[in-house]
């Protein structure tokens, strides 16, 4: 285990108020849960949003849909801002989706309501860059604001939900300011107080809305670690009004530190127990998002990660990648039964 997890999460193990220790000890008991990666970039073969920013190059690689770009940023940019008039999950069936996960066994889901792309998978009043918006075609569907009807089948499956957000927003310009043009994932608008105060504002709306408009929410999952310190977004606020919303609700401020009511190592299971509690996140492929043709992880894989991590006293948080149409793929589906067979012995 990498000793930068271990210190973070030794750095965390500090009394707790007795109504945090008592869901957490809820949260210990969950053991399995899905994370879904969803949005426009199911149609690429890219790494979720990530090849947006300027100086991760690390990010673009040797993309199929990047090299047909002739590795032009402007036009990778611009192409893939456009997916949205493309994303037309017509497929997209909630019940079905939860109910291949409760097969697995898993006891509740993270969904991607944003990713750092900034598109909403919600029906925001915030922005028209999302799923209910004119330029996407789904937005005359009836289950167009998907996160609504996910969060209800989750639900009627017996499963509890856990909200992801990102705390980046590149496609908001109160964020990535077009002028000058962005180089890093960060903001290039936190200069500006005016401009940044805009965009506290306009996250603040969006978790307000997630909080009050969807249901029970049991777990708030903030992505987009570095959006601390110089980009602050007024967390003690945030979380007091979530709590306000959502009485009991866990807070996993990734990687921070501040209000990361539990730990979260991503792409690793920890050589041993954390001292505080923790959930490992490890997709079923080499990608959390959908990516044609890669190879994913079997069944007995999964469920020996599990157990080895379950041992350790953490929870599995699995990552699988919805495709474009609105399906969890055949492949995954599968996979998915096989670890509730073996879990269950049968």
């Amino acid at each position: 285990m990498r000793e930068d997890v271990l210190a973070h999460s030794t750095a965390l193990s500090q009394d707790k108020p007795l109504w945090l220790q008592e869901r957490l000890k809820w949260f210990r008991e969950q053991q399995f849960g899905i994370i879904l990666h969803w949005g426009i970039y199911a149609f690429w073969d890219c790494c979720e949003s990530w090849p947006l920013v300027p100086e991760d190059t690390w990010a673009r690689g040797e993309m199929k849909c990047w090299i047909e770009r002739n590795r032009d940023l402007d036009r990778f940019q611009r192409d893939y801002w456009n997916l949205i008039e493309q994303f037309n999950p017509t497929d997209f069936d909630p019940d079905a989706w939860a109910a291949s996960f409760a097969e697995a066994g898993a006891k509740y889901v993270c969904f991607t309501t944003k990713h750092h792309d900034g598109f909403c998978l919600w029906d925001t009043a915030t922005t028209d860059y999302k799923i209910t918006g004119p330029r996407c075609p789904f937005h005359t569907h009836p289950k167009a604001d998907v996160t609504r009807h996910l969060f209800d089948a989750l639900r009627r499956a017996g499963l509890a939900v856990s909200v992801y957000f990102s705390k980046a927003d590149w496609h908001c310009p109160y964020y990535w300011s077009p002028e000058p043009k962005p180089f890093g994932r960060g903001a290039n608008t936190v200069d500006n107080p005016e401009v940044w105060e805009q965009f506290v504002q306009y996250t603040h709306t969006q978790l307000r809305e997630l909080l009050t408009a969807y249901g029970k929410i049991d777990i708030l999952w903030l992505d987009a670690g570095w959006v601390r310190d110089r980009e602050d977004i007024r967390m003690a606020e945030i979380v007091e009004m979530g709590r306000k919303l959502q009485p009991g609700l866990l807070v996993a401020n990734r990687t921070v530190g501040d209000f990361e009511d539990f730990v979260t190592p991503e792409r690793e299971i920890p050589d041993d127990a954390l001292p505080d509690v923790w959930e490992a996140c490890l997709p079923l492929g080499p990608d959390w998002k959908y990516t044609e043709g890669q190879m994913l992880k079997s069944a007995d894989t999964v469920v020996e990660e599990l157990n080895t991590i379950n041992q350790r006293g953490g929870n599995f948080l699995l990552g699988i990648g919805p495709k474009y149409d609105g399906t969890i793929p055949d492949r995954d589906r599968a996979i998915l039964r096989d670890i509730g067979r073996l879990r269950r012995g049968s």
